[in-house]
């Protein structure tokens, strides 16, 4: 196999970037792509990234430079689709926790849950995963730092991200990139800010 290289995001990778995203995340896998990954490439391809190894897509970074008008998108444009696509049932309350029982269902619908704390100072926010036999490689790192890059030269000023609290491992990750933490409420999640 090919070491893995990072390169923008291209039409074809789709269907992989989708794959990771189930592949690594917690929730319906019907519907976890819908919320985390789709939007953001149909929204803003250029700050797509992906760890190539030669044969698959096996890694990725995805991001919005404005948080703010990703979620007016996603309600305008996208959240109709999404309803429509996963025949959303009427019992499904929009303030429901992400980890509650309608889980990502309930993240799907609710887009204002994006607008964290800090937002201003730190209007870009990101997703990234890597499959497991691709982690602690320095490719995570490779990633953001590519994020990174491709905001400041839109005069970016914050890039922020939403970890989950138990996972002490990613949060000393992004520390050491950067990320400070943000005071947030505990519904939250760990949030975490880096000045661009």
């Amino acid at each position: 196999m090919a070491e893995p290289s990072i390169r923008p995001f291209r039409e074809g990778d789709e269907s992989h970037v989708y794959d990771v995203c189930v592949r690594t995340g917690q929730g319906d896998p019907a519907i976890l792509a819908d919320v985390y990954a789709a939007p953001y490439l149909r929204f803003d391809p250029a700050l797509a990234f992906v760890v190539d190894t030669g044969e698959r897509v096996a890694g990725y970074i995805l991001g919005t430079a404005d948080t703010r008008e990703f979620v007016r998108r996603y309600r305008a444009e996208w959240l109709p689709g999404f309803v429509a696509r996963h025949a959303v049932p009427a019992e499904v309350p929009t303030d429901a926790p992400d980890d509650g029982p309608h889980g990502v269902l309930a993240a799907g619908l609710r887009p204002e849950r994006m607008l964290v704390p800090g937002v201003d100072e730190y209007p870009a926010h990101l997703h990234i995963d890597l499959l497991p036999e691709l982690q602690r490689r320095g490719l995570g790192r490779m990633l953001i730092e590519t994020l990174a890059d491709a905001l400041r030269a839109r005069g970016v000023r914050g890039l922020h991200l939403v970890a989950d609290p138990s996972n002490t491992s990613a949060i000393a990750f992004y520390s050491r990139l950067g990320f400070v933490a943000l005071p947030a409420e505990p519904e939250v999640g760990a949030l975490m800010g880096m000045t661009l």
